[in-house]
């Protein structure tokens, strides 16, 4: 597959936005991710051989590069995700297998100031759906360290199932680490995995609202 469909793609869902990844976000991106270095550095994927934070702007350009790169040959969407119109976090789909796989790999991060708010779950929401009933993946898995709960907690909050361990898979921090695999796909959500989150949500909020004092 020569080009996505859908691609460039922008979405929002209240305050919460996707839009794609371009050079010019690179000090937002650069000053978010120094300003998060503790925060990400446990869970972020790494290169055996380069540090994860420097603070050159030449490892971002680099990184856009690529992604737009595969952007363009149909094997990855970069997003930027956006609260209240500024920069948030990224999340990208990635390791986009076409033919009879049609399956996708998801990661994402949020700036550790704006946790809590649903960013990330929102996001991915509208990101599923629109790789489902746009692009027309069939499938998309999040591979998440098992010491990550908050990333966890996101997965398992929009109903993506939990199918085992994939032992070293990753380099994580200065090792290779073992990683849960969750997964999700298109007869999982035949309405839309942004409904069943929208309804989560109304429903949190309403048990909210009746709690005593």
């Amino acid at each position: 597959m020569d080009r996505l469909r859908g691609w460039p793609a922008t979405m929002a869902e209240g305050p919460v936005g996707l839009r794609p990844l371009r050079l010019r976000d690179v000090r937002d991106w650069r000053d978010t991710r120094l300003r998060n270095a503790e925060w990400l550095r446990p869970w972020e994927p790494s290169n055996p051989e380069t540090p994860l934070f420097r603070t050159g702007l030449g490892p971002y350009v680099s990184m856009v590069g690529t992604l737009r790169r595969e952007a363009r040959q149909g094997m990855a969407m970069p997003w930027v995700v956006t609260y209240e119109g500024r920069f948030a976090g990224q999340l990208t789909v990635g390791a986009i297998v076409w033919g009879s796989a049609r399956s996708a790999q998801v990661g994402y991060w949020v700036d550790g100031a704006l946790a809590g708010r649903g960013i990330i779950p929102t996001a991915l929401a509208m990101a599923v759906d629109h790789c489902f009933f746009t692009t027309g993946l069939h499938r998309l898995e999040a591979n998440i360290r098992p010491e990550n709960q908050a990333s966890r907690r996101v997965v398992e909050k929009l109903g993506f199932r939990e199918e085992g361990i994939r032992r070293r898979q990753l380099h994580i921090d200065g090792a290779w680490r073992d990683h849960i695999c969750y997964a999700l796909t298109v007869e999982d959500v035949p309405r839309g995995l942004l409904v069943q989150w929208r309804r989560t949500m109304n429903s949190a909020a309403r048990r909210s609202e009746s709690s005593p004092g």
